[in-house]
């Protein structure tokens, strides 16, 4: 039975030793191949060939893909989320994908509060002009207010939006949510208020997306959500970068519609990092999708991924039920 790994290189875990010792646990007779995936996609393909089972985050999952393997069984994705995977597709061909369900929530909202607190204290802008023009002067740029005398507002309210609520109140923050999810009860226990898209557009302070990426997030932040941005608020995005577009995002920082943008996701999950249109901004500040790292977080990616696809190659897909699309 043949398992493969496989990524963008740019991205492919260098050590993989936690997700082959979880699979060979379960499935000892297993040949597990790691497959990195570059610009030759034809060797890409002749690499999963003969698998049974892949395991990626990012990769296109879709036709070509499925018909290039035929053997293939079982797909395990190494994330959160599956919006890569053509999920329809893979029922047709019989395939089984399942995601990882909860492994990064504290590193993932600590990150977007990091990114908060950067942006507002234009630390960026600071470093700038510190290290580019030699200047050492506070005054260079407007003090702006607080965290805790401002609105943020949480696109969201998953695992990962409830904990960047918590924090966000922490910090005395107002705290407004856009969500189709969220219950009454919820708005209690966790301190804050229901609004409506057009609400959180027109009162906040801060926005900070944390949605899953679908047919209707797509683009979802484009030139019309950032005209109606009333505050010039700061814009925050560890969710999906699919649910930003781009050129929307730098014509709003053109414009001043917002004051500064945080983004550990960008549109290509291998994008060019030497023309990029978000580069070399002071008012900007990029991640390599790294919110979810951690040594911890690694770790359990590698251990859930490795154990779901096991187990499904086994036949004992109760065992990963509920991370099962």
């Amino acid at each position: 039975m043949k398992i493969v790994i496989s990524d963008h290189e740019n991205v492919l875990q260098k050590d993989l030793s936690v997700t082959v010792q979880k699979i060979k646990e379960i499935l000892p007779e297993s040949e597990i191949e790691v497959v990195p995936f570059s610009a030759d996609k034809e060797k890409f393909y002749e690499g999963i060939q003969k698998a049974e089972g892949l395991i990626t985050a990012f990769l296109p999952v879709d036709t070509e893909l499925f018909r290039r393997a035929p053997k293939l069984r079982c797909v395990s994705i190494n994330a959160v989320g599956y919006s890569n995977v053509d999920v329809e597709e893979a029922k047709k061909h019989g395939i089984t994908v399942c995601h990882v369900g909860e492994y990064c929530t504290q590193e993932v909202a600590e990150h977007t509060i990091a990114l908060m607190c950067a942006l507002n204290r234009n630390l960026k802008h600071y470093g700038y002009q510190m290290e580019k023009e030699g200047k050492w002067q506070y005054a260079s740029i407007p003090g702006g207010k607080p965290l805790a005398d401002q609105t943020v507002a949480v696109f969201g309210f998953g695992n990962i939006g409830k904990r960047v609520a918590k924090l966000a109140k922490g910090l005395g923050m107002q705290v407004i949510v856009v969500s189709q999810y969220l219950a009454e009860e919820e708005e209690k226990q966790y301190g804050v208020r229901k609004v409506t898209v057009q609400e959180a557009f027109e009162t906040a302070d801060i926005i900070t997306n944390h949605r899953s990426l679908t047919k209707e997030t797509y683009h979802f932040f484009d030139e019309t959500a950032f005209g109606q941005m009333k505050k010039s608020p700061l814009f925050i995005n560890v969710g999906r970068g699919g649910s930003v577009e781009e050129t929307a995002l730098v014509k709003a920082l053109d414009t001043g519609l917002i004051r500064g943008a945080g983004l550990d996701v960008l549109e290509e999950e291998d994008p060019d990092m030497k023309t990029h249109p978000l580069l070399h901004r002071d008012n900007v500040i990029l991640t390599p999708h790294s919110a979810f790292y951690s040594e911890e977080s690694l770790k359990r990616l590698q251990m859930i991924s490795g154990e779901n696809i096991a187990y499904v190659l086994k036949g004992e897909n109760w065992k990963v039920q509920e991370n099962i699309v």
